[in-house]
């Protein structure tokens, strides 16, 4: 089975928790619970991993570059200023699809740029954690055909 790496960048740990009229009741365990079960019925495998520090993410990025086929990332606040996330995600050569969970360009003006998005295959925003589900469906499309 193909692996995708699920990456969660800062805050996101705090799912259920922090700012639930903006990003749910859902937490990060449930959220990786039903994200799991869903590529399991997709024929994928993932691991789903979180951090509140940028070179952490990276880390993650370049241990698996060649043990996944994809990646599908919620950068958080390092959407918007890692020229490093950007790079390593820019050298990883799988699948990659950046997701929000709030939509991003509803949000304040400086959450309007993303510098991670150019360098991914495409970007899911304001889906709530629905979002993960769409990018794994189509992440399951690019690597299985």
């Amino acid at each position: 089975m193909p692996k995708i790496l699920i990456l969660n960048g800062p805050n996101l740990n705090l799912l259920g928790e922090r700012e639930p009229g903006i990003y749910g009741a859902e937490s990060l365990a449930d959220l990786t619970t039903k994200l799991t079960d869903r590529a399991k019925a997709l024929g994928l495998s993932c691991v789903c991993f979180q951090s509140n520090h940028e070179g952490a993410l990276i880390d993650e990025i370049q241990k698996n570059r060649h043990a996944t086929a994809g990646i599908i990332i919620n950068p958080g606040a390092y959407t918007h200023t890692s020229i490093g996330l950007r790079d390593a995600l820019s050298a990883y050569s799988g699948f990659k699809i950046e997701v929000h969970i709030s939509n991003i360009y509803a949000r304040e003006d400086f959450r309007h740029h993303s510098m991670t998005a150019p360098v991914c295959h495409g970007q899911i925003s304001g889906m709530g954690t629905e979002g993960y589900l769409l990018a794994l469906q189509r992440m399951a499309s690019l690597v299985l055909s």
